[in-house]
């Protein structure tokens, strides 16, 4: 089986963080993403220096065009996050090379548990054996959806 992390066609999926461009994953993150309106650039910033990141280029340009964040312990779990391919690059299968590319990596093998959350990717996720929660109830979680708009106003009062 060919790597799907190595250069194929226009594109290359890479985890090194160099080749990242924060402003891309910042623009999508705050401007038009669903889960992190108003993403803060230091939250961004930090957030990848504390996770195992994908970042999918453009091989003529190096231009990123799409991204994903795994948090993981390397060890029992991850959890998926923050998974975009820019629109004007989508219907490409890229989103599925980024998966794949996910999946295989090396300090990703043997994980008890991963976990993410979509609003409109579930036919993408199933694709790789991702399935909803059997027993929801089992799981909580400590939600705060306007930590972000709360820092922004504290930073306008300073």
């Amino acid at each position: 089986m060919s790597d799907p992390a190595a250069p194929s066609g226009d594109y290359e999926i890479t985890t090194e963080s160099t080749r990242f461009d924060l402003d891309v994953i910042h623009r999508y993150l705050s401007e038009e993403s669903y889960w992190a309106p108003g993403i803060p650039r230091e939250v961004v910033k930090r957030s990848i220096r504390h996770s195992l990141c994908f970042a999918i280029l453009e091989t003529t340009s190096g231009a990123q065009v799409g991204f994903a964040r795994v948090t993981t312990d390397r060890a029992t779990f991850a959890y998926l996050a923050d998974v975009f391919v820019l629109p004007a690059h989508r219907g490409r299968g890229l989103s599925k090379r980024l998966m794949q590319s996910i999946l295989v990596h090396p300090e990703l093998q043997g994980l008890r548990r991963w976990m993410l959350a979509t609003r409109d990717a579930h036919r993408l996720y199933a694709e790789f054996g991702f399935t909803a929660i059997p027993q929801p109830d089992r799981f909580m979680q400590l939600h705060d959806p306007d930590v972000y708009r709360r820092a922004a106003r504290g930073k306008l009062k300073e």
